[in-house]
């Protein structure tokens, strides 16, 4: 499979490669605008891990190029419905994921049946995520799909509130930056007699990588707007 990559940094040459020792052939390494424009070599998928500021112009030169793209980017979030609806309009292929590791997804699982568990039962949930300093936006994509997953299924939460708030119906996620850490997400539920918690801690990029990769030789082919759920089949 011919693959272009667009984001050529850590998580790109992490993906890199995997997608080589799989087989695949990388037609390009993409690492800003004009490199991009100046792509003219045909390709089966692309995979775009770039920067929230870069994001929405990736996307629509791949649908405009006919090209399958899977987008591993954050902090755009707000114009997804956008971009889906023009892929569809433009007969494109596009997949979303915040987080490609089959762990996380599992974890996105649980956590919604433990909000459903724990609702109703005088706890306080929290959201805690730390990642590198190098990372851009926060709160992470992955820790608002979590907020969403509870808000979704425990009714005293009806917004997600970053790090403080004094609404009791906002949920906090509470986003830290250090280095060196690992990805690391957790959700808390306290009350004022115990406190029960779930965590996913990624120790490096290759399970995002190889994720992507097996998304990527799944998505070829197709059409339309997909997401981990299709992939998965949860």
């Amino acid at each position: 499979m011919k693959l272009l990559l667009i984001g050529y940094g850590k998580m790109g040459k992490a993906i890199e490669a995997i997608a080589v020792a799989h087989g695949h052939n990388i037609v390009g390494t993409i690492d800003n605008q004009a490199e991009l424009l100046q792509f003219n070599f045909p390709a089966d998928v692309a995979i775009e891990f770039s920067q929230p500021d870069a994001v929405i112009k990736n996307l629509k030169f791949c649908f405009e190029k006919k090209i399958p793209v899977v987008c591993g980017t954050t902090g755009w979030l707000e114009k997804r419905n956008e971009i889906e609806m023009l892929c569809k309009q433009k007969g494109g292929t596009f997949f979303y994921a915040s987080n490609f590791s089959l762990g996380v997804n599992i974890f996105f699982k649980l956590n919604e049946q433990l909000a459903k568990l724990m609702s109703g039962h005088r706890y306080e949930v929290s959201i805690d995520e730390t990642h590198h300093t190098q990372k851009k936006d926060a709160p992470s994509g992955t820790a608002i799909i979590l907020a969403e997953g509870i808000i979704k299924n425990f009714p005293s939460k009806k917004e997600w509130a970053l790090n403080e708030t004094k609404n009791p119906e906002a949920l906090v996620i509470n986003s830290f930056r250090v280095d060196p850490t690992p990805g690391t997400h957790t959700v808390k539920f306290q009350s004022g007699v115990d406190e029960l918690s779930i965590t996913h801690t990624a120790h490096s990029r290759e399970g995002f990588a190889l994720g992507a990769v097996m998304v990527a030789e799944w998505l070829a082919g197709k059409t339309g707007v997909y997401s981990m759920d299709d992939f998965l089949k949860f």
